[in-house]
């Protein structure tokens, strides 16, 4: 089969996204994308625009072919557990640097799995956007930053909460936590292989890792905060600023 030009190649890219982010089953999204990579090859090759195929709007190709698919309540019963885990890693994570020990409150644990919940649809919110109306690399990539904002604030205003209010939990040994540490890590990685963004492990570096640093020094802990958060920010920031620069010159490239 003749090589797909970009513009066919990100929309079969896109269709996967979106029929993904609306539940559908894996298989049937291989086999619609496959079908799909067949007849764009012979529009391509009779020197058909991808118009012909898909119509004009992607929007509307898009729901139409989902509407014609069953939601795969099997497969998301497989994945949201995954996506909650890899989202609440972040609090996880930072506990074991903090005491090599987890201690939740019941009300911790509730609030996360609901946050993460709501981080899955507002991601995929934006994911089913995006693809369907093939907005370009740079906005796609700021529109994904919204919810991982959001749910970083809500998460980090649920931690404070449960510092300060006394409420019955659990708490694991160090052994426990530690294997806890590493599977959600392990899924950490796996969701950013999966999406093909560091986004997370960045996220989760620039969050935890300058704290565990200033701990050295000899500065006091406002000072520490304050250095900390100033450190956290400005990683983010170049890691925006490169992944920006990345996509607008590959835009630029394929222009």
């Amino acid at each position: 089969m003749p090589e797909l030009s970009k513009e066919s190649r990100r929309f079969i890219d896109d269709l996967r996204l979106y029929l993904f982010s609306s539940g559908k089953n894996s298989e049937e999204i291989n086999e619609i994308a496959e079908e799909l990579e067949v007849h764009l090859a012979e529009a391509e090759q009779n020197g058909k625009p991808i118009e012909q195929v898909v119509g004009d709007s992607p929007k509307e190709y898009m729901e139409m072919i989902s509407g014609e698919m069953k939601f795969d309540k099997k497969g998301w019963l497989k994945y949201i557990p995954l996506i909650v885990f890899g989202v609440i890693s972040f609090s996880v994570i930072g506990q074991l640097m903090e005491n090599m020990k987890l201690s939740y409150s019941y009300a911790m644990i509730g609030g996360s799995v609901i946050m993460s919940i709501l981080f899955i649809l507002m991601i995929f919110g934006v994911f089913k956007y995006t693809t369907s109306r093939q907005v370009s690399r740079v906005k796609e990539f700021f529109l994904i930053m919204i919810p991982i904002f959001v749910n970083m604030v809500l998460f980090m205003s649920l931690v404070f909460w449960d510092m300060y209010t006394e409420m019955p939990g659990i708490e694991l040994g160090v052994t426990a936590s530690m294997s806890v540490g590493v599977i959600l890590l392990a899924i950490l990685i796996w969701i950013s292989v999966w999406a093909k963004t560091a986004v997370l492990p960045v996220m989760l570096a620039a969050v935890h890792v300058p704290e565990l640093l200033l701990r050295m020094t000899s500065l006091g802990l406002e000072a520490r905060l304050i250095t900390g958060l100033l450190i956290t920010y400005a990683v983010i920031g170049l890691y925006f600023f490169y992944t920006v620069k990345k996509m607008k010159k590959a835009e630029a490239a394929a222009g």
